[in-house]
């Protein structure tokens, strides 16, 4: 990988060479997050805007001479990346935008955004010769792992809470991964995760310990720059647990700005649950996410629960770095947030994924986007990820569905019934 230069802590600043560290700085113990430094004169003689108008290839593969993998690695079967980039003028319009994209993320191959870290880590662990792969997720990050490793037949080990949605360890289940429920928090699991991968020496995923996590999850910043022919937004949207999302996005940026592809960076805005708030409260009392303790975390937003963010000192740095701002929402917000993005973009959103939707509402509200900005909403994962959050979102604001015998005399009688009426004659 010589586009590679060195990886930095983020702690101290000391560089290190990339086949010197397996994944974080050693003077600060787990603690140690390392960012990936390119060397973006040799990138650009590898890959530009007109190559990439050239290529067919839909994935994040696309990017591969920006990515910390080589260029003859071979890669998963799976479609990672690609996903659409939808105009929503109706939901602009609701809070006084002209200019509103949501990226659909829940189009992925295991349906949420943790695809693309997952499949560079597949990438990375199969040239090392790993024999087991293991990550520690509330389900989504574990769902895309567990799909990419089943796709070319590759062992894994997943450690998710007990309490995670049933359909997220059904997906597990399902791709013939050895599921461990752990009896604790998301935050228990992930340090027993750490615990037996140093014992069994398998190769670790966990977002942020793994600095190439934030390597695949920039993809999805090319991809929305790319869309929209280069021109990059003004702001994004996304929610944040762990944090790795929101700082990849900001690596993505960095990188198209580098190679001068992109003019300026956008405002990142990081939503997070008011029930998980670690990042926003050190966003608003200004304090040192590398000390300050952890929070509880309980909201229904699974993928976005993390009583101390991993990732936390990128997701920092995204926000304050290009201007944006971190932003709480209910989890009353959120669930109302599910059938609004759904019923205004057909965009179906668990969740963690629907609270970015709810916080751009909040953004708007206090003037932190206006009229005639772009701005782009991150959907991270599909609605079908928890189903049971969809139903009850759906049930405060109706309609109900009418249950009736097979016949048109019942449907007439439940329609003259029903407050919403027959739908309108074609």
């Amino acid at each position: 990988m010589d586009h590679v230069l060195h990886l930095t802590c983020l702690v101290c600043g000391r560089t290190h060479a990339p086949e010197a560290l397996a994944y974080v700085c050693p003077d600060h113990g787990n603690e140690g997050i390392l960012d990936v430094a390119y060397d973006y004169d040799l990138i650009g003689t590898r890959i530009s805007r007109a190559t990439l108008a050239r290529s067919p290839d839909p994935t994040i593969w696309r990017y591969k001479p920006l990515l910390p993998v080589e260029a003859y690695a071979p890669v998963p079967p799976l479609t990672v990346g690609g996903t659409p980039l939808y105009a929503a003028p109706r939901l602009a319009a609701d809070i006084g935008l002209r200019h509103l994209w949501v990226k659909d993320e829940g189009r992925e191959p295991s349906a949420s955004f943790k695809d693309r870290a997952s499949a560079i880590a597949l990438v990375r662990a199969q040239a090392q010769g790993a024999a087991v792969i293991t990550t520690a997720s509330t389900g989504n990050a574990a769902a895309a792992l567990a799909g990419l490793c089943a796709s070319v037949g590759q062992e894994n080990v997943i450690f998710v809470p007990a309490a995670a949605p049933p359909a997220k360890v059904a997906q597990l289940l399902a791709y013939g991964s050895r599921v461990v429920l752990v009896q604790g928090s998301y935050d228990q699991a992930f340090e027993l995760c750490l615990e037996a991968a140093a014992e069994y020496g398998w190769y670790n995923r966990n977002t942020a310990f793994n600095p190439y996590m934030t390597e695949g999850k920039k993809t999805a910043s090319y991809e929305i720059c790319e869309q929209l022919g280069w021109n990059a937004p003004d702001a994004v949207f996304v929610g944040v647990g762990d944090g790795c999302i929101i700082g990849g996005l900001h690596k993505g940026f960095r990188d198209l700005l580098a190679l001068g592809w992109i003019d300026h960076i956008p405002r990142l805005y990081g939503v997070q649950a008011l029930g998980s708030s670690f990042l926003l409260q050190a966003w608003e009392n200004n304090e040192d996410v590398l000390t300050k303790a952890p929070t509880p975390a309980d909201t229904i937003a699974d993928s976005i629960s993390a009583g101390l963010p991993r990732d936390r000192i990128k997701a920092m740095a995204a926000v304050r770095d290009t201007g944006g701002a971190y932003l709480g929402v209910s989890d009353d917000e959120i669930l109302a947030a599910i059938p609004a993005l759904a019923r205004g973009s057909g965009v179906f959103a668990e969740p963690a994924a629907a609270a970015a939707w709810a916080g751009c509402i909040k953004a708007a509200e206090r003037a932190l986007v206006s009229g005639a900005e772009r701005v782009v909403v991150v959907s991270t994962g599909s609605g079908l990820k928890d189903v049971a959050s969809a139903r009850k979102a759906v049930a405060a604001i109706g309609p109900e569905p009418l249950t009736i015998a097979p016949d048109m005399d019942s449907l007439r009688t439940a329609f003259a019934a029903s407050p919403s009426g027959a739908p309108a004659a074609r």
